[in-house]
């Protein structure tokens, strides 16, 4: 009886000191959150992800300000340029299913491609050394309908250069990601949102995301961009670029990415080499190593490497911050174009990091 009362005692007493750890991080999340934590003005959805668990979820702020609905974390978001990690890996299935190689040169599914993109590989695409000029720099200052995938492939076309011979530098390139869309279309036969949405998004339950296409494509909870201008919060949720699909055009939440996060732990997309690879810095084709994988950033934070992924576009900021090792992500979405929720993430981490 004396043991069974010790062992009673021992577990309220662990659970005691467990609740207190968690209120103590609640506050703490709370404290780093103070920049978004507002009742009335666009805000963020932030989650916490370890060992498989979500220890932390909540919402700040308002998804518009002309609706004053809350944000909280089933709320999407424009993942802007997070999106790429999801491009990314629709290659790599398709690479998984032996109809395509990351080797292949983009000539052989865009056979007319101008002569400078000679050679260009997917996998120069895939890791922003292909040298391809932004196809922002190369619009029409007339431009007043939004570019889609199929614009920023045209827009290569009225160039007659690169910024670097492919494989031999690092530059960041929105364009290589349009691209990439367009040669998941070619390949599996079908539409860029529909791909994803049946290989990964239904697979692994990512419900309400969806690679938003205006007309065709409906966003629940959706949270509205804004900007701060004349001392008032404006919605700026559009502009010509928002329909480009492959390098931003992706709707999600914090649930959900959770959900993605856990499937990538799993393996359940891609095995376990194809998969680190992608967390991996590259060897450039010369030898040079760059901070950059398959769709994201790599980084050593508190004497941690791991991969990281920061999207920004008019009225969004986001972050999604992963560490492997530990099993930790830390998420942070928002729908406001003011500060870098990169510094909140980073923060949020060292809490739990060890």
């Amino acid at each position: 009886m004396k043991t069974y009362f010790f062992l009673l005692i021992t577990v309220i007493a662990f659970s005691a000191c467990k609740s207190t750890a968690l209120l103590t991080n609640n506050k703490q999340i709370d404290a780093i959150m103070t920049n978004y934590n507002t009742i009335d003005k666009p805000g963020a959805s932030v989650l916490v992800l370890q060992d498989q668990k979500i220890i932390f979820k909540k919402g700040y702020g308002v998804e518009a300000v002309s609706t004053q609905k809350l944000i909280n974390t089933s709320t999407n978001f424009r993942l802007a340029s997070v999106t790429k990690q999801f491009t990314a890996m629709a290659i790599l299935l398709l690479q998984q299913q032996k109809k395509i190689s990351i080797e292949d040169p983009l000539n052989k599914y865009f056979s007319s491609f101008p002569n400078y993109g000679k050679d260009i590989k997917i996998k120069h695409l895939l890791t922003h050394s292909s040298g391809l000029q932004d196809y922002e720099d190369l619009m029409p200052k007339s431009q007043t309908q939004q570019l889609h995938d199929t614009s920023c492939l045209q827009l290569m076309y009225t160039t007659n250069k690169l910024y670097f011979p492919a494989g031999t530098q690092y530059k960041y390139s929105n364009t290589g990601y349009a691209i990439l869309a367009l040669i998941i279309e070619k390949v599996s036969g079908q539409n860029y949102a529909t791909f994803l949405k049946e290989n990964i998004f239904k697979p692994i339950g990512m419900k309400t995301t969806v690679a938003y296409e205006a007309g065709k494509s409906v966003v629940t909870n959706r949270a509205y961009g804004h900007s701060f201008e004349n001392g008032n919060w404006m919605e700026t949720d559009q502009n010509l670029t928002s329909a480009v699909l492959g390098d931003g055009g992706i709707y999600s939440n914090t649930e959900d990415l959770s959900k993605w996060i856990k499937a990538i732990w799993d393996f359940k997309l891609i095995p376990p080499a194809i998969q680190n690879r992608a967390w991996s810095s590259t060897i450039l084709d010369n030898g040079k190593v760059i901070d950059y994988g398959y769709g994201w950033h790599i980084e050593t934070y508190n004497d941690n490497t791991h991969p990281f992924h920061d999207g920004s576009s008019i009225g969004f900021r986001n972050s999604i911050q992963v560490f492997p090792t530990q099993k930790l992500m830390v998420v942070i979405l928002t729908n406001r174009n003011e500060h870098d929720p990169a510094i909140e993430a980073r923060k949020i981490a060292a809490l739990f990091l060890k």
